[in-house]
């Protein structure tokens, strides 16, 4: 199932993130982008198009989507929810497509967009 949250912003400009894009780019056939997030969330909806036009503006292909359902007592349950140890949303885990190894981490929210800060964790790799 795709999270509606990950549609790309249709008016998302890349103008001022050239140097993320740039990061992106040259790691999209290297890497798996694991998104867990869900429909229902705001801070899903307020930051997850924009990354996903990142993704779409870099031509990262493989982008899997984990829809996560909050339980009353505020748990998160889903697809890999256990296995990544998924407490907040959105959660973004970028692999190496090769090896599974977690390269980066973007956990609920940062100071900088998405696409932004998990570039300059996997700048290092390029």
């Amino acid at each position: 199932m795709e999270l509606e949250t990950m549609r790309p912003t249709p008016t998302w400009d890349g103008a001022g993130y050239e140097d993320s894009l740039d990061v992106w780019s040259a790691l999209a056939d290297d890497i798996v982008v694991k998104v867990w997030g869900g429909d229902w969330c705001k801070d899903c909806r307020s930051q997850l198009p924009d990354f996903g036009a990142a993704l779409e503006q870099a031509e990262v292909d493989e982008v899997e989507h984990y829809p996560v359902e909050k339980e009353d007592d505020g748990s998160k349950v889903g697809p890999g929810v256990e296995e990544y140890g998924i407490e907040y949303i959105p959660t973004v885990v970028v692999e190496d497509a090769d090896t599974g190894e977690e390269l980066a981490r973007f956990v609920e929210e940062e100071d900088r967009p998405i696409a932004v800060w998990l570039a300059d964790q996997l700048e290092q790799y390029v």
